[in-house]
């Protein structure tokens, strides 16, 4: 990840590759918003926007050379819309300008942002917008560059210029920043690796590796363990790979916590379906099957580094999906860690099963409250796109991951659990089916996982859209591993801390 500092440095004089400023529309057309720039500069720049087709509109990104008046190379404009009624700009604006303009710079060792921040949080904010604009995923190119394949240069150093850069608060604040956006880099990286590399047993030694140094505890169960401990969703849907499932506790326990939080995430490595096998036109993308569990375990570890006041444990439900003579078939009837039982319409249905096991495990421990994170139904995305993760659950805990999303800048969308829909999951030979209605299927696989919570408040975050970004990148979103509710979780975690 690049290193972030701030500094005070008047932007003329900073001697960088790039320096960003902002953009802004405004009734009589642009204005560059960039505090001690020459007026000339401001002027030039101005009048030349119409010609060179800037509008500083969010997202738009224009590199010019720098000119005789700033040291930097080049000058790149970033656009944050329209002031809001309050003369200022939203935090997820400059999160997101900052992010677009370091995201877009190629080749561009060293960038200066010098964007409007009147406070901390403001400075926070574009701290983490270029942070999490500067990830790049590189593990699987030619370094050499002999195949032609070798990456552009990335940004290594990154400096928020601001009159606040002395301040503790602000340190303390851009410190957070880096936290979350290491994590987010992380859970990207994760999404990103190929599936031949990340297979459960692999996931779970990444895991135990990431938590050194933390206080981060890691236990897991191989096959003979979830077998000896009833995990029958887990061992089901893994027992169709030669490579075998496996379920992870990551716990995080200060001393005095302030609430006692569960996190259990869904970490398919691959989905071929099973036996109910996907179509091969976008199969490739199942590798990110596992970004639910890659969020909850970077949560986790994000808390320790954070020192939150809050006991966490996450609860990774590994397994790869696959067709063969051992999978799963339909018609089968499994065991739920618990004693529910499930008969298994269809394979490719498997994410809940894993999930249940997980669930299950997680309530035994009497946390105050659970959330589940998962890849879950393809109708998320038909019923809220690919930006737009879906939250259903208890209405308080649902509520509370709004706020939190809302105040990371992630978005998430309240939906419902109609009882009337859990009638179309009953099944002739078991306690419950795995699949019902077609219609709402997003709110169906939600009833599913509510069997297993009992009356624990609990939420269900549907993220299988917005986890992996198969079109162009945007804002601070690059193509491929999104890392998606990571920011939602530690803001939720931090509201639970300060609750007390």
């Amino acid at each position: 990840m690049a290193e972030l500092t701030l500094s005070s440095k008047n932007p003329t004089g900073v001697k960088v590759d790039a320096l960003v400023v902002g953009t802004q529309t405004t009734s009589d057309g642009v204005a560059v918003v960039g505090d001690d720039l020459p007026r000339d500069v401001v002027a030039e720049l101005e009048a030349l926007a119409p010609v060179l087709g800037i509008t500083g509109a969010r997202d738009e990104v224009r590199t010019v050379p720098a000119g005789a008046h700033l040291k930097a190379g080049v000058l790149v404009l970033t656009g944050l819309g329209a002031r809001d009624e309050s003369g200022s700009f939203a935090a997820e604006t400059l999160r997101r300008a900052a992010g677009a303009a370091v995201r877009d710079l190629k080749g561009a060792a060293s960038v200066a942002v010098a964007l409007p921040a009147k406070d901390e949080a403001e400075v926070a904010a574009i701290a983490e917008g270029a942070l999490l604009g500067a990830y790049s995923f590189t593990r699987y190119r030619d370094a050499s560059g002999t195949t032609g394949s070798k990456p552009a240069g990335v940004v290594s150093t990154i400096e928020v210029l601001t009159s606040l850069a002395r301040g503790s608060k602000a340190k303390a604040a851009v410190e957070r920043a880096a936290t979350i956006a290491a994590a987010v880099h992380a859970t990207r990286d994760l999404v990103n690796t190929a599936p031949n590399d990340l297979f459960p047993a692999a996931f779970a030694d990444i895991a135990k590796a990431a938590a050194k140094g933390t206080g981060v505890k890691v236990t897991v169960l191989d096959e003979k363990g979830l077998a000896s401990g009833g995990y029958g969703g887990i061992l089901a849907v893994g027992q169709g790979s030669s490579r075998g499932p496996r379920l992870v506790k990551v716990s995080y326990s200060p001393s005095r916590p302030h609430a006692k939080v569960a996190l259990v995430g869904k970490g398919i490595t691959f989905d071929s379906g099973g036996i109910s096998i996907k179509p091969a036109k976008g199969m490739e993308a199942m590798k990110s099957d596992m970004a639910g569990a890659a969020a909850v375990l970077h949560t986790v570890l994000a808390a320790s580094r954070l020192g939150l006041p809050v006991a966490v444990t996450g609860w990774l439900c590994l397994a790869e999906n696959m067709p063969s003579g051992t999978a799963q078939r339909p018609s089968d009837v499994i065991t739920i860690r618990g004693g529910k039982t499930v008969e298994v319409l269809n394979t490719d249905a498997e994410g809940r099963l894993v999930m249940a096991d997980g669930l299950v495990a997680a309530v035994e421990e009497k946390p105050d409250v659970v959330l589940d994170v998962a890849t879950l139904t393809g109708a998320q995305m038909v019923a809220l796109g690919t930006r737009v993760s879906a939250v259903m659950g208890s209405d308080d805990v649902r509520s509370e991951v709004v706020a939190a999303a809302e105040a990371a800048g992630e978005q998430f969308w309240p939906m419902p659990l109609p009882e009337e829909l859990a009638a179309s999951m009953k099944s002739k030979v078991a306690d419950i089916a795995n699949i019902g209605d077609r219609f709402g299927g997003m709110l169906v696989a939600g009833l599913f996982l509510q069997e297993f919570v009992g009356t624990t408040p609990w939420a269900h975050l549907d993220i299988a859209g917005p986890s992996f970004n198969e079109g162009a990148a945007f804002g601070y979103t690059p193509v491929g591993g999104t890392g998606v509710a990571v920011r939602t979780l530690v803001e939720l975690l931090e509201a639970r801390a300060a609750k007390k």
